[in-house]
């Protein structure tokens, strides 16, 4: 999303990897369903990692900070990733970059929501458990999709990017 904000990629690309992206979300969590369904007691309606808000909040957090959490994660997330990876960035850091600040994220953002700053990643362990994790899903979509503000402040800040993302044939 950071580099389709960039307009580095066209706007076939960046739904062509949201679409990528979902499915192996889904095909990762049907093989963590496999392998998890194996251990004895194993009950996937216990929440399968997925994301949630008040009863289903790891820390018991609101609807409101759980929003508030995912928007401001997410905001940080793509301003972080728009930076390492803007032309004007040294080469070569920005895994470093966007890993540590994940690292971060997750640190932070476990105890709230189970973290989520990607609709994908959210989509693919709720589709197993169902009911409550599929009601509250429609956070861990908008929370992200507003935190793309992230991207449009740091676009805003700081210019125009230069260079194309490319990948290799």
């Amino acid at each position: 999303m950071a580099v389709a904000l960039q307009n580095r990629v066209s706007t076939f690309e960046g739904w062509y990897y949201i679409i990528a992206q979902v499915i192996g979300a889904v095909a990762a969590a049907a093989l963590l369903y496999v392998i998890a369904s194996g251990a004895a007691g194993f009950d996937v309606t216990k929440g399968f990692a997925s994301n949630g808000y008040d009863a289903h909040s790891p820390g018991k957090y609101s609807l409101v900070v759980c929003f508030i959490t995912e928007v401001v994660m997410t905001m940080m997330f793509l301003f972080i990733i728009m930076g390492s990876t803007h032309g004007k960035a040294p080469a070569g850091f920005a895994p470093l970059a966007i890993g540590l600040a994940l690292v971060m994220i997750h640190l932070v953002s476990i105890p709230v929501t189970n973290t989520s700053v990607n609709p994908a990643r959210s989509t693919g362990p709720a589709l197993f458990v169902g009911g409550w994790a599929l009601a509250q899903l429609w956070l861990f979509w908008v929370a992200p999709l507003i935190g793309v503000l992230g991207g449009v402040i740091y676009r805003w800040l700081s210019g125009e990017p230069t260079g194309v993302v490319e990948g290799r044939r």
